[in-house]
């Protein structure tokens, strides 16, 4: 009998250890904006990657700039049009997009600050790319469907038309701090250089060390990411937290254990306490790189949204965490943490698709691996 009460003791012991309330301590927090809404848009990937460019801007220079999320847009969406009728209606064309296509896109087109181009037409406040969507789509499906199969050489203006409408038309010059820019001198004012900056995954049906295009619905442009083993994807961040630089970062928040409003992202061993989990601790699953590949495979790991990796936290276990930066506002009945997600390592290893970093924050081993 006695043994029987020591085992219930045991037993209630542990579930009480298991139901304990996170408590958070920071390790690293590197210098960010402010945290703001991409409001009702599919725009995470300009959001999240100019948040990245802002951190960036004020290791290089200790200068904060608000730099305009809509200027990447305004100036992407004429290309995905192209790609789309180019390839006659055989390819993506949505709101969605990834960090290249923002750092394209200042390679091409440069930087501007909010003020300079902001995107919101007659007294708006709040982004909402909706109707404009929608006439963008209705548009290019009526150029691909022409019975006629004759391309209307106006169709590239009535594109850029829309876009004035909706975004503005796109700025050439401007005042920023009493000074005169061009996109690409205020680029070069922020020495933010694109080449510099590179993105690596890891998955298995690739070669490690080599650079290939990840076949995700978002990667429109077809762009190219290093392969890199699970283990040094991770050490990746690490190191670059460690040493002042923040990661953008593609991942999937589809899941019942990301929740932006309890401010916690983690993968529970048992799916039973995948909502429980939420509010407090419960063993997770022990993330490989077998079961990262498997969950790709069938879909259960998808390509649904950007954010940026800001810092790391540690809970009262010694658990380590990610602090996430998100673009869903600061809304305190919407969201916790003042708009940041804390990432677990096992929902990091599971559920991040790809990250941006600067060359410079890669491990030096691996960047030797990929001749970097």
């Amino acid at each position: 009998m006695r043994n029987v009460f020591f085992l219930i003791a045991i037993l209630f012991t542990t579930i009480l250890t298991a139901q304990e309330a996170y408590k958070f301590t920071t390790v690293t927090d590197l210098e960010v904006t402010p945290v703001i809404s991409q409001g009702i848009t599919g725009t995470c990937w300009s959001f999240s990657s100019t948040s990245f460019l802002e951190s960036e801007i004020i290791r290089l220079t200790g200068k904060k700039i608000d730099l305009s999320e809509m200027y990447q847009v305004r100036n992407t969406y004429p290309l995905k049009a192209e790609n789309y009728i180019m390839r006659q209606g055989k390819a993506q064309f949505s709101e969605g997009g990834l960090a290249h296509d923002v750092m394209n896109s200042v390679k091409r087109n440069g930087l501007v600050p909010e003020a300079a181009f902001n995107g919101l037409i007659n007294g708006e406040t709040t982004h909402n790319h909706a109707e404009m969507d929608a006439v963008l789509e209705a548009m290019l499906k009526t150029y691909v469907d022409n019975p006629g199969r004759k391309l209307s050489p106006k169709w590239r203006s009535a594109i850029e038309g829309i876009l004035d409408v909706y975004l503005g038309k796109n700025v050439t010059n401007f005042t920023y701090e009493g000074k005169q820019y061009t996109p690409q001198s205020f680029l070069v004012m922020t020495k933010i250089q694109p080449a510099e900056y590179v993105n690596l995954t890891s998955f298995t049906h690739a070669p490690f060390y080599s650079k290939f295009i990840l076949n995700i619905p978002d990667n429109w442009s077809n762009g190219s990411f290093y392969n890199v083993p699970l283990d040094e994807m991770l050490a990746t961040i690490d190191n670059a937290l460690e040493n002042g630089f923040t990661v953008e970062l593609d991942c999937d928040v589809s899941e019942k254990t990301f929740s932006s409003r309890d401010g916690v992202a983690v993968i529970p061993e048992v799916s039973e306490n995948n909502i429980k989990a939420l509010q407090g601790i419960y063993p997770e699953k022990k993330i490989t790189q077998e079961y990262r590949q498997q969950e790709f495979e069938n879909y259960d790991t998808t390509d649904d949204h950007l954010m940026h990796i800001t810092g790391m936290l540690r809970d009262q276990n010694g658990t380590k965490y990610y602090k996430v930066k998100n673009s869903w506002g600061t809304d305190e009945t919407r969201v916790a943490n003042g708009g940041y997600v804390y990432f677990s390592e096992a929902y990091m290893r599971l559920k991040a698709i790809s990250i941006t970093v600067h060359q410079d924050a890669v491990p030096k081993s691996t960047a030797q691996n990929l001749s970097l």
